[in-house]
């Protein structure tokens, strides 16, 4: 799977799995705070807030991996070059 991932952007797939954990991990933390009778909009704010953070966290994980992975050149044979 990471040679399908070399040489790409992986600000994208950063950002979609902390925007993932982040709505997992909120609903949770919202679950608990809200048996603790905290107000609703507390709530909200704080699950909205983890969504957004770990998605921006994930994005600029994923900008700082990018240079780390950079593409391979791959040897194409000839008949790969006539089927083009």
């Amino acid at each position: 799977m990471m040679k399908r991932l070399r040489g790409r952007n992986l600000a994208h797939p950063g950002c979609l799995v902390g925007v993932t954990l982040g709505l997992a991990l909120g609903i949770i933390l919202a679950a608990i705070l809200a048996l603790h009778n905290m107000s609703l909009n507390s709530v909200l704010l704080i699950w909205l807030g983890l969504t957004v953070g770990l998605g921006a966290i994930g994005w600029i994980v994923g900008t700082r991996l990018t240079a780390r992975f950079p593409a391979i050149e791959e040897a194409t044979s000839a008949s790969e070059r006539r089927a083009d």
